[in-house]
């Protein structure tokens, strides 16, 4: 059985190859049934430990699971509190055949899923990406989003300016034009493509900041309490989700479903159907996209047979 660490995982996921590797696996489809959730407590313990079990397969090929485990705990044990692992297998034998870092997986397929939208929705000359958050997944949004966009100009925005002042310049020093913004109003009607990966709980971007033919993407709202778009984002844009269980999960759609603001009916179309062809991405040079995503195992599978491939060739 093969393992791969962080490095091995991130090598083994170039840009380019994953999101052509997402296109191709949401066209052919696979088996994602719904995630396991488990909470497990510990004598003397305030904390449980909450277990997420993600499993998808291709029928005679390929079965991986990902076991993410939360442990709100471990901030005082001086430990992340996620950990994430993937399991890959023959879906015929059984056999166990790699262990993958899972939070790199995740951070790079998620990234990836984005840019892979993006290549439907966002301008085909878009060059200035605004990127909002500071963390793992926001670290990784140039490089995934330069695989399909000429992105040549980039900017950060996050709650702690000193974190985008210190990301601006990890960026800079891979050889982005880069740079923190504080105006964030002003930020997003310069922009070209404004990609969300916070933890907000309120709006963060105003519809009204948009310009014309802008393109939103949405990563990080993935349950009902939390927002990173107000209403006016999606007002007037063609809106697209990664899967349909976008519109379960996410505050940035229950919300103004639940109040009319929006109905299902107004979205037009997931990355099945993107990739498919069965759904058309931009129709105007004018019109803004939207784009709401909240991961699916498929993503996973995807890029771990992706990672098992490079190892056997």
């Amino acid at each position: 059985m093969h393992i791969f660490d962080a490095s091995r995982t991130a090598a083994a996921l170039p840009y380019p190859a994953l999101i052509a590797a997402l296109r191709e696996r949401f066209a052919a489809g696979c088996e994602v049934p719904a995630r396991h959730v488990h909470e497990l407590s510990a004598p003397g313990q305030s904390h449980k430990l909450t277990s997420l079990l993600m499993p998808a397969w291709v029928p005679g090929q390929l079965y991986g699971v990902k076991v993410v485990n939360i442990a709100p705990g471990n901030n005082e044990r001086g430990l992340p509190g996620l950990h994430g692992s993937y399991l890959l297998f023959d879906a015929v034998t059984g056999q166990a055949l790699a262990v993958l870092d899972g939070n790199t997986l995740t951070t790079r397929r998620t990234a990836a899923a984005s840019a892979l939208a993006a290549s439907f929705l966002a301008p085909a000359e878009a060059h200035h990406l605004l990127v909002l958050g500071a963390g793992a997944i926001a670290r990784e949004l140039p490089a995934a989003y330069a695989a399909v966009r000429p992105i040549d100009t980039v900017r950060v925005w996050a709650r702690k300016p000193e974190a985008a002042e210190a990301l601006a310049a990890d960026w800079r020093a891979q050889g982005w034009a880069a740079e923190a913004v504080s105006d964030l109003a002003a930020a997003c009607g310069q922009a070209d493509v404004v990609s969300c990966a916070t933890h907000a709980t309120a709006p963060l971007v105003h519809g009204e900041w948009l310009a014309p033919g802008s393109h939103l993407d949405l990563i990080g709202s993935f349950t009902p309490a939390m927002r990173e778009a107000d209403d006016a984002c999606l007002q007037g844009a063609r809106l697209f989700v990664d899967t349909e269980e976008a519109l379960k999960k996410s505050g940035d759609l229950l919300e103004p479903l639940r109040r009319g603001v929006i109905s299902e009916a107004d979205v037009r179309g997931t990355l099945t159907t993107l990739c498919k062809g069965v759904a058309r991405g931009r129709m105007q040079a004018q019109e803004r996209t939207v784009f709401k995503s909240v991961g699916t195992a498929l993503e996973d599978l995807a890029a771990a047979t992706l990672v098992w491939q490079t190892a056997q060739a």
